[in-house]
């Protein structure tokens, strides 16, 4: 049984490396005309032939022709008309150009306009750079005042957004890597590998993981592609849009759907604590989905899927994070150095207690948004000069909303790394933001 990771939701670095664009051809316009007529000797019979023949066209029937027979409709039409079949193109208009007459007789011409959906050439160009992850972590539950530790699989969907020499990268959300003991990635040709966190940022939702590329057989690494990133901000709202991932982790399927919306503001967090702007799509986003890419008919991802944000309540409303405003924070992201979670013997601590400033208690008080530093203990943070009263809002690069993001981030680091803590001091009815390098010791006990 499969679901997702539940859990809360800044640069450099650059694409060059491995990208590779597609052209999925020209958007063509093909103009059917209507054979010439016999002079019109039944007006009505002649206006419901040409109906049933756009209806043909615009239906997409695969209909090399037919017959309107003498007295079929009327005696007036005595004639055979052909249209030939016309082979899909992954997405196209056809404009029909088809005589209309009025009441006092004159003919004018009306174009009509019909979008014919096949996707399979942008589906079998994008399809082998979405990948199916798998994370395993232990969730420990209370029973009648005991707690047992279980091992839990979530899955999730992942995207090939670039390699450096050693390591293949691939972009996902961050709820679904998160509290990870073990991840896995499964490609294309059904070949599997272990993947490693690059980077996070619970903020956006976002996460980049690392397959190394010694781990890949040959075969696979001919198989897989770097998938194009597009411009969400040129999206308009009722084009097309095409989803690929994990669904229900059942392994990579596609919807399809258009741009329902643009620029919702979200909450992406189940406090509420942050929110984000994002794309609304009627293409179905299901558990499996979150991580996998959101297309347009070019083959571009134009956001990255998610299915937390909306949740099940509601139907025919998916939501995606806008490749325009991840970019910058997944450049950051692959330019980090791969860390393996360390020993809980040996995970290193900062020496805090903490409160989350959300955003409505940042919005109430005027403070900034981040961990409220509500105790000190001896140790890291008391050496390097962190108070009560000091808001953290960044560790080691990586932005801080809440104590969860900033313990899962300690999670990677052992005792006796040095780390450069972002704060914000209470200064004159304001604030002052400082850069302290903390020695992340072991968990001490409270400073007098």
């Amino acid at each position: 049984m499969y679901n997702e990771q539940q859990d809360n939701y800044s640069t450099g670095g650059n694409y060059s490396s491995g990208y590779q664009g597609y052209n999925y051809g020209e958007r063509r316009t093909y103009d059917y005309y209507e054979t010439p007529r016999p002079k019109k000797k039944n007006r009505f019979g002649k206006v419901i032939a040409i109906f049933l023949a756009a209806a043909v066209v615009i239906g997409g029937s695969a209909v090399g022709g037919f017959y309107l027979g003498n007295n079929f409709f009327s005696k007036g039409v005595t004639e055979t008309t052909v249209i030939e079949e016309v082979a899909p193109e992954p997405i196209k208009e056809v404009t029909l150009q088809q005589p209309q007459v009025s009441e006092s007789g004159i003919e004018s011409t009306q174009t009509v306009t019909a979008v014919v959906t096949d996707v399979t050439n942008v589906v079998e160009e994008v399809m082998p750079s979405v990948v199916s992850i798998t994370n395993t972590s232990v969730i420990t539950q209370s029973f009648w005042g005991q707690q047992f530790q279980s091992e839990n699989q979530s899955s999730g969907s992942g995207i090939i957004v670039g390699e450096n020499e050693t390591e293949l990268l691939i972009v996902t959300n961050n709820h679904v890597i998160s509290d990870s003991t073990e991840l896995k990635v499964q490609f294309i040709d059904g070949s599997i590998a272990d993947a490693k966190v690059k980077g996070t940022d619970s903020n956006m939702d976002l996460a980049v993981i690392a397959v190394a590329l010694d781990s890949l057989e040959r075969a696979t690494i001919s198989n897989i592609s770097i998938a194009v990133l597009g411009d969400s901000e040129s999206l308009k709202v009722g084009e097309p849009a095409i989803a690929i991932g994990n669904a229900l982790g059942y392994g990579q399927s596609v919807t399809t759907g258009v741009i329902s919306a643009l620029n919702r503001q979200i909450a992406m967090s189940e406090d509420g604590s942050t929110t984000g702007t994002l794309i609304q799509t009627d293409a179905a986003i299901n558990p499996g989905n979150s991580g996998g890419a959101l297309l347009n008919v070019r083959g571009e991802v134009v956001g990255i899927n998610s299915n937390k944000i909306g949740g099940s309540t509601i139907e025919g409303m998916g939501y995606a994070i806008p490749i325009s405003n991840a970019k910058p924070i997944i450049e950051e992201l692959m330019n980090r150095e791969t860390k393996d979670k360390v020993d809980a013997a040996k995970k290193g601590y900062l020496g805090i207690s903490g409160l989350n400033v959300t955003t409505d208690v940042s919005t109430m008080y005027g403070m900034p948004e981040g961990v409220y530093v509500a105790q000190v203990y001896s140790g890291g943070a008391y050496d390097a000069g962190i108070m009560k009263g000091d808001i953290i809002t960044a560790f080691d690069g990586s932005s801080v909303k809440t104590m969860e993001d900033l313990q899962g981030y300690l999670e990677y680091y052992e005792i006796g790394e040095k780390v450069l803590v972002t704060i914000q001091r209470p200064n004159a009815g304001g604030y002052v933001e400082q850069k302290l390098l903390v020695t992340l010791g072991a968990a001490q006990t409270q400073n007098p």
